[in-house]
């Protein structure tokens, strides 16, 4: 499941706030605005994809996320590690670690991360 740009964007708006109306979407929007037609497309196609759903109040609807902002980022990580690296979390962590820009306190904080999970494992 992957969502375009723009709908990325109407889900960032909907996990902040995780119930939402299609009024106080639209003003969440920045300027220039999209048609509200267009919004309403997007939503109906996040709807198709399993993503979010919406509750009748009225004549309005609100939205609510059906999966996680974490759920969704690791399945994308996922998939880039499926397509890009040979479905290899060690091929991704190499090239992470290489060809990004951190700064040695960065990877220091990302050794910790790393050295307590490798603890829980162990502890399972």
């Amino acid at each position: 499941m992957q969502l375009s740009k723009s709908e990325e964007q109407l889900m960032e708006y909907i996990w902040q706030q995780e119930r939402l109306y299609f009024k106080d979407l639209m003003q969440c929007l920045p300027d220039p605005k999209p048609a509200s037609t267009t919004v309403a497309t997007l939503l109906k196609r996040m709807q198709e994809k399993g993503i979010i759903a919406y509750q009748v109040h009225g004549n309005s609807r609100q939205y609510y996320p059906l999966i996680s902002k974490a759920d969704y980022f690791a399945r994308h990580v996922n998939g880039i590690i499926r397509n890009f690296f040979n479905n290899s979390a060690m091929q991704f962590a190499s090239f992470f670690a290489t060809n990004t820009n951190l700064t040695a306190e960065e990877l220091e904080e990302l050794r910790k991360v790393v050295d307590q999970e490798i603890t829980k494992k162990k502890q399972q």
